[in-house]
């Protein structure tokens, strides 16, 4: 499935959606509600982690899920040649290439999340382990422990 697909369920916003408090407050969910996509370069390649929005990723987690030397957050230029688009709009799926994805269980705990749509003004709802069908991802824990 790609973006285009989801056509009358995406929603566009005049602010913007950009950050997970951002998101939450355009379409009035809790933060935990919206699915980061964020792009990580493991060992010098790209992969994606989903993430509730209400969390952060723990990098050693996901080094350790992936048996990987290092991990980092990738950059800008990284994530929009691997998906296709900009930090701040990327959607969880329907990229430019196929990577690997990472999905939080996190995810898991609503009926419906929102993701980014391709833009920074555009998010789409969909139920948790559609989404995570959709971009082919393995569940995992992966979010920082609370103290």
């Amino acid at each position: 499935m790609g973006i285009g697909e989801l056509a009358g369920e995406v929603r566009r916003f005049p602010e913007a959606t950009r950050t997970a408090v951002e998101a939450a407050a355009a379409v009035g969910c809790e933060l935990s509600q919206i699915c980061k996509s964020l792009v990580f370069d493991v060992d010098g390649e790209p992969v994606l982690v989903l993430m509730d929005g209400g969390s952060r990723v723990d990098v050693e987690r996901v080094r350790e899920e992936l048996g990987a030397g290092k991990v980092s957050r990738a950059k800008a230029d990284v994530v929009r040649e691997t998906t296709g688009y900009a930090i701040g709009g990327v959607p969880p799926f329907g990229h430019r290439t196929r990577t690997r994805v990472l999905a939080d269980r996190g995810l898991l705990g609503h009926d419906v999340v929102w993701a980014a749509a391709g833009t920074p003004y555009t998010v789409f709802p969909m139920e948790p382990k559609e989404l995570v069908a959709h971009a082919g991802g393995t569940l995992v824990d992966v979010r920082e422990r609370t103290a």
